[in-house]
């Protein structure tokens, strides 16, 4: 790597600053005061840059940074961090923190973050590809790192974006119920895109799936057909939160073998743009070749990329609480025996809730779905209340001494942010 340019770069990018007046969302990443490596992932363009350009702004130490997101940077390899390292200290000084974005991007990184590591340095890295970082991370940095996952805005973020305050009082008021309904039928539609809400410029969701197919699939994994790449896009899209099996879609998309297609996904999944959902059972063999449900990062990006049909509005407000829970942490399974239910929450390996999304309940077919499904997971997994969810619609039922709680959606999500918010004073 040529010294001047890498000053040149270095300079350039020390430029790339954040403002008080952006958004915080430091909170949501939790990190730690020990030199453990924080390691923040993420779909690209959801915010990674401009978190990690927060943590340098509230930090004393901030001048050792790099983004290898640069195109200028294309011919550097692992042995000239060693360079980067003697530069920096040549220009700023000695310091003991270290900010790397998208640093999956360079072949062997983990072998000189953990030598940063080794000698007390804390270090902060960003990366968009959930396998690399993985495999990367698990073979040389076990036990070393931290690891956040950020998605887009959530919907309290949103309302944080257009200046609305998250109270209680506004939660359970007439004026204050009536506006938050209406963002969220708009976030609903927009997504959580940081940029995409700035522009509202569909051709932007457009360059950065194309961004993320040729760079974090096609070129990454060394795939010639993007053809059936984006066909099999297309499908997932267009059946969002539906039951798939590989051998349907190895038949949409005209390939031969079913493994095909689940690389394909896999390397999707990687690139953050989709989840795969798989039944419950307590045979882990029989979850991997059981069907799959596919969910997108982000409504506005599946809308964009798919057919989208009349009838399709439940299916995207179940997208919407599918990131909402991958957002709490949870592990995410379907259940489906005699009735189906569309959620199942595991954490430390117990099931602990089970939820239904149902756009309404009013027909009296969908109610009946809706309360057999979920009554059949609470008996199977031993819980004694169950949650579905609704645009619109508030109640409380008990069946056969279980609790059923019926909420909309952008409550369930708000009430929980004022239960953190009450936690956190």
């Amino acid at each position: 790597m040529d010294r001047n340019l890498l000053i040149e770069i270095i300079f350039d990018q020390k430029n790339f600053t954040w403002k008080s007046d952006y958004l915080s969302r430091i909170r949501k990443i939790h990190l730690r005061t020990s030199n453990q490596i924080e390691v923040i992932s993420g779909i690209r363009r959801c915010g990674k840059s401009t978190v990690l350009n927060e943590i340098r702004y509230k930090n004393k130490e901030k001048d050792f940074y790099m983004n290898f997101d640069d195109d200028r940077l294309l011919h550097f390899t692992v042995k000239d961090f060693q360079l980067l390292y003697e530069l920096f200290i040549e220009l700023f000084g000695e310091q003991n923190t270290f900010y790397f974005d998208e640093i999956q991007n360079i072949e062997g990184w983990e072998r000189f973050v953990r030598r940063l590591h080794d000698y007390k340095k804390k270090v902060y890295i960003t990366g968009s590809n959930a396998s690399l970082l993985s495999s990367e991370l698990g073979t040389r940095l076990t036990g070393r790192y931290v690891s956040h996952e950020l998605f887009t805005f959530s919907f309290e973020e949103y309302l944080m974006f257009k200046n609305v305050l998250v109270t209680k009082e506004k939660l359970f008021s007439t004026s204050g119920k009536a506006e938050i309904k209406k963002y969220f039928f708009e976030y609903s539609e927009k997504g959580g895109f940081p940029e995409y809400l700035q522009t509202g410029n569909k051709d932007y969701l457009k360059y950065l799936f194309e961004s993320l197919l040729y760079r974090d699939v096609l070129v990454r994994h060394k795939l010639v057909n993007e053809k059936e790449m984006r066909e099999l896009v297309l499908s997932l899209a267009s059946n969002l939160s539906k039951l798939i099996t590989y051998n349907s879609l190895a038949k949409f998309i005209g390939v031969r073998n079913a493994s095909t297609v689940k690389k394909y996904l896999q390397y999707l999944e990687n690139s953050y743009l989709i989840f795969q959902v798989n039944k419950y059972n307590h045979s882990v063999k029989k979850q991997l070749f059981s069907p799959k449900k596919i969910y997108f990062i982000d409504n506005a990006l599946a809308s964009i990329l798919g057919f989208r049909f009349s009838d399709d509005k439940g299916r995207y407000l179940e997208n919407l609480v599918f990131i909402e829970i991958k957002r709490r942490g949870y592990e995410v399974f379907y259940h489906k025996e005699l009735k189906e239910c569309d959620f199942l929450l595991r954490e430390k390996n117990k099931i602990v809730s089970a939820i239904q999304v149902s756009l309404s309940l009013n027909e009296h077919k969908t109610r009946e779905r809706e309360f057999s499904g979920l009554l059949e997971a609470m008996e199977l997994y031993n819980l004694q209340s169950g949650l579905i969810l609704t645009e619109d619609e508030e109640e409380k039922v008990s069946v056969d001494g279980k609790q059923i709680n019926i909420l909309p959606v952008w409550k369930w999500i708000l009430l929980d942010v004022i239960r953190e918010n009450k936690n956190e004073k």
